[in-house]
């Protein structure tokens, strides 16, 4: 698997998360981000067991190449 880190939080103050990664072999997005456990918002989402959901600011867009294609920003 060779995973491509697109972007950290530029704001992150221990500077680890979030952070955006591309899988090139899947051509899957992974993101690193705060786990939620808000029990409100998880029961307004269907989460199969075998998932979960993190966090990230909106800020972090950004990283995403889509959104850099859209904007007319070379990746």
């Amino acid at each position: 698997m060779a995973l491509r880190k697109l972007g950290k939080d530029p704001e992150s103050k221990s500077g680890g998360s979030p952070t955006v990664y591309l899988d090139d072999k899947t051509d899957n997005y992974l993101v690193q981000g705060w786990k939620v456990q808000d029990t409100e918002r998880l029961t307004q989402m269907d989460i199969p067991a075998h998932e979960t959901v993190v966090e990230i600011p909106r800020r972090m867009v950004q990283f995403f190449e889509e959104m850099k294609s859209d904007a007319g920003i070379d990746v």
